[in-house]
């Protein structure tokens, strides 16, 4: 193990341990976490990693204040991440969207566990899909991205830290306890073969330095304490210099801002990966580990003549409507395998608009799906 930078090559482990390591290789320095199946993986290798590197571990009382530490950390000039599942994700909300008002770049990794409340904590589920769009109070923007492996996991949270850097906002890894606590070969490149985006800096002398003004792709450069810059953090409706405005025009200026910041860049923000869409009766539409479990069915189903392809969401939120929405016109139904009991299926019928049946093959986590019930779904979509 290197004791002063990133590791380089070939490994064998987890999930959690390669979120942690994709973690180092963006840069993360800090990390502020609370101990809680199936995600404590995480955190251990970043107690044991970061003093390694120059960078810093604590454990703080709880996940409320977690969240609230790595907002501080990044503020301080820090790439900074936590981890957490069900329950922890639950009290990080707040934060989280005091996160986005703040226009803060940090990563919450949540290793989704069944729930709810305690359920099975060393079970998967992906049950919190909703709540990673929708879980804090009011108007914001979400990114959030869904690993199927050990090496995508590493790669996802790297890039996880690549849109939060560029789009000044926090970003969401939703992984599951499947992925987290797979153990495959992971490779990890050399430092100088990642690419990795850092946030803006002000260009503008600290006393012309205007915290929120943003340039023309919407976000404003950040400056840092500590660099000499003035500016006022509040999670109230804020002007350009940061102080509060309590009026609705600066409620709809700023909003408007934030949501379209996200929007406007869909194209460069959305990933999902595509298998024999063109010609296809059936796609099977899925993230994460349902997705992983699908192709198995899917291989079955074209053994059997059935065409059937394959739209895997990489990013879940912003969710890929337009691509949705393509593909019903041209197919007869998507199948949407989940690990819960309908989340990412209706937003798959709300985009295919009646132009495709939506049929969810719905479990209630504990286990990943038999992909013989997937294939039965498929079967029966393509009559």
């Amino acid at each position: 193990m290197s004791s002063n930078g990133p590791l380089t090559g070939e490994f064998f482990m987890n999930g959690d341990i390669a979120c942690a390591e994709g973690g180092i290789s963006a840069g993360c320095r800090f990390f502020a976490g609370y101990p809680i199946t199936p995600a404590t993986e995480v955190a251990e290798r970043m107690a044991e990693r970061l003093p390694e590197i120059g960078g810093t571990f604590i454990q703080m009382e709880d996940e409320i204040a977690s969240m609230a530490a790595i907002l501080g950390g990044s503020w301080g000039g820090a790439k900074s991440m936590t981890s957490t599942s069900g329950p922890g994700f639950s009290l990080m909300m707040e934060n989280l969207g005091l996160g986005a008002m703040l226009e803060t770049p940090c990563v919450l990794v949540n290793v989704q566990r069944a729930g709810p409340s305690t359920g099975l904590p060393t079970a998967p589920q992906q049950g919190d899909m909703m709540q990673a769009r929708w879980g804090s109070h009011g108007l914001y923007p979400m990114i959030a991205l869904a690993p199927c492996s050990p090496q995508e996991i590493f790669d996802l949270t790297i890039k996880a830290f690549n849109l939060s850097e560029k789009y000044r906002t926090p970003v969401l890894v939703m992984a599951d306890e499947s992925v987290g606590h797979m153990s495959e070969k992971v490779v990890i490149p050399p430092p100088e073969e990642i690419e990795l985006v850092s946030r803006k800096k002000p260009t503008a002398p600290p006393g012309e330095y205007i915290p929120y003004k943003p340039d023309d792709d919407l976000v404003p450069p950040m400056g840092l304490t500590g660099e000499g810059y003035y500016f006022h953090v509040t999670g109230l409706t804020h002007d350009e210099r940061g102080y509060p405005d309590m009026s609705a025009d600066a409620q709809e200026r700023l909003i408007r801002r934030l949501i379209n910041k996200i929007e406007l860049n869909k194209n460069d923000i959305i990933e999902v990966e595509e298998d024999q869409i063109e010609g296809a009766d059936v796609v099977v539409c899925s993230y994460g580990i349902s997705a992983r479990v699908a192709l198995l069915a899917i291989k079955s189903a074209r053994e059997e003549g059935i065409k059937v392809g394959m739209l895997r969401l990489v990013t879940v939120w912003p969710f890929p409507d337009q691509r949705i929405r393509e593909v019903a016109t041209k197919i007869k139904a998507f199948v949407v395998p989940e690990l819960n009991n309908g989340q990412i299926a209706l937003e798959v019928e709300r985009c295919a608009g009646g132009a495709a049946e939506t049929v969810l093959v719905g479990h209630m986590g504990g286990a990943v799906h038999d992909p013989q019930v997937i294939l039965e779904a498929i079967r029966k979509a393509a009559k």
